[in-house]
């Protein structure tokens, strides 16, 4: 695979399941050669969506095109697309590069061929030495590199993945995220991943699309979804945020003045969050754990710009590479992240001691409530 083939769009896509809208006009274009993931909760119509494309469904109106070919006509046996799947769907009485083999049949290709092709894809995921075992014999991550292999053997312009990792352990999973990333990039093919666990599409994805009751809330790199999300939903689904009810006070320029409980708060006004930011504007006020520091006295000479004030703590949570710090302040109860540079957290700080908070007008966000969102949401792409 060179990239140069495998993008894909999606048009208006809709599907309904009776009454029920399970994707709801979905548009999205994914680059040639692009580790592109679907994320979001149960029900948002992430698999729907890639059962769509694979032809396992049918979209009730809407185009998928795949180099410019709509697909939509096309059985899914005859798409240049194959699927792997949670449960990996090995057939047990075979071995490993058997189960490999098995779709080559179909391509007619011959023995040599053949032998040649298994060989490469189990290399490929490093699955060599295990050609002879069948299923039963193999680690749940070394199946996962036969259902990798099975798929990529029939050199595929664009695979799909539907939660392959969902049922490995957590230790185990982070380090495939980072194998099934090296391998994409290896082979070129676009790869379109689902799934609902946020650290897996952070650490694999080139974008991501965060989708919610069959809608498409934002598209974006991770690092621009989590740092830039542009409504409440997205910041509240990926990562840890403290969220807060927030009434606009002043906007002067490019900063714009809020209440939240009783504190003042100065925050850089967006432009990707479409929402009217006028003064008595209702929002949603967003600012993550680590991008609050937490001082243990006011230091009015640094950040002059910044937001300063003072708070008590209340819970001390040890998390290992960092402590969880709860401080009430203003009526609110702030959660801060304290990086543990010394293998634990100052010595300074401890339960029922005042403290203070700075938080810079970069760090935090005002976005669109919940509740406000316009059902005819148009789809962030930062």
């Amino acid at each position: 695979m060179t990239g140069e083939r495998g993008r894909l769009e999606l048009r208006g896509l809709v599907k309904r399941f009776d009454d029920q809208l399970a994707v709801n006009g979905l548009d999205l274009e994914i680059a040639a050669g692009e580790f592109f993931s679907l994320l979001g909760a149960s029900g948002c119509g992430k698999t729907t969506t890639l059962r769509m494309i694979a032809g396992f469904e049918q979209p009730d109106s809407g185009a998928i095109l795949l180099d410019g070919q709509d697909l939509v006509q096309v059985s899914p046996h005859r798409r240049p697309v194959n699927t792997v799947f949670q449960s990996y769907a090995l057939f047990p009485f075979l071995t490993a590069e058997d189960n490999v083999a098995f779709g080559l049949k179909y391509q007619n290709a011959g023995k040599a061929e053949t032998r040649s092709r298994v060989g490469k894809a189990l290399d490929l995921v490093q699955m060599g030495a295990y050609a002879k075992r069948k299923p039963h014999q193999l680690s749940g991550g070394q199946q996962q590199r036969v259902a990798l292999a099975r798929a990529l053997v029939l050199e595929p312009t664009v695979l799909l993945l539907d939660e392959p990792m969902g049922a490995l352990d957590a230790k185990l999973r982070r380090r495939l995220q980072l194998e099934l990333r090296s391998l994409q990039k290896l082979v070129g093919t676009t790869f379109v991943y689902v799934t609902h666990d946020q650290e897996e599409a952070l650490t694999m994805s080139d974008r991501l699309a965060v989708l919610r009751d069959g809608r498409l809330m934002q598209v974006g790199t991770p690092s621009e979804v989590y740092s830039r999300p542009a409504h409440a939903y997205v910041a509240g689904f990926l990562g840890v945020a403290n969220m807060y009810d927030a009434v606009v006070t002043a906007v002067d320029g490019d900063r714009v003045t809020c209440r939240v409980g009783s504190l003042d708060l100065t925050v850089e006004a967006d432009p990707l969050a479409a929402v009217s930011t006028g003064s008595g504007s209702s929002m949603s006020l967003v600012v993550r754990p680590e991008r609050i520091e937490v001082l243990a006295e006011m230091e009015p000479e640094v950040g002059r710009d910044d937001n300063l004030f003072s708070g008590r703590v209340e819970h001390l949570v040890f998390r290992g590479a960092q402590t969880q710090v709860s401080v009430s302040a203003g009526g609110l109860t702030l959660v801060a992240d304290v990086a543990n540079v010394h293998g634990e957290f100052p010595a300074w700080l401890h339960e029922d001691r005042d403290v203070c908070l700075r938080i810079s007008p970069r760090a935090a966000r005002l976005l669109p409530r919940d509740d406000e969102l316009p059902s005819d949401l148009e789809p962030a792409t930062s």
